[in-house]
């Protein structure tokens, strides 16, 4: 008996690191276009932040404000280094689900899947409601 839960142990073990292993796969640094994003293990779960602006400075030259949020108690955080996306788990082997990006432009927040291309380029789909009404952006891997 203790052989078999020895070895059950031993599995599980090694699923958790094969797990943690594929959600690597899109740790890291992602170039968006006009910033960069670590994204990170938080938990089991994935998230990420804005760790670079191409523009991180507004008119007045100051650092750029989350000006379109509607809580207005966060409209005085700084972009950079804000949370962008969040709560991702894995829903197959490129693929990442059940999480939110928030979208500093307009201050919404939406529903997202992230898919590891085979190219290493990462495509990201914000929708509301269902997947189809949304809009995809790829990220490319940072240098």
């Amino acid at each position: 008996m203790s052989a078999f839960i020895s070895r059950f142990a031993i599995a599980a073990v090694l699923m958790h690191a094969a797990s943690a292993a594929f959600a690597n796969d899109i740790v890291g640094r992602w170039e968006t276009g006009e910033s960069r994003v670590d994204i990170y293990a938080c938990g089991d779960l994935l998230c990420g932040r804005i760790a670079e602006l191409d523009e991180p400075l507004d008119e007045n030259g100051k650092p750029k404000l989350d000006v379109n949020n509607p809580d207005t108690a966060l409209r005085s955080r700084p972009i950079l280094g804000m949370d962008l996306i969040a709560g991702f788990s894995r829903a197959g082997k490129r693929k990442w689900e059940d999480g939110t990006i928030y979208d500093p432009r307009d201050g919404k927040t939406y529903k997202c899947v992230i898919k590891l291309q085979r190219n290493g380029s990462l495509k990201v789909r914000g929708y509301v409601g269902i997947p189809l009404l949304g809009k995809t952006v790829v990220w490319t891997r940072a240098e």
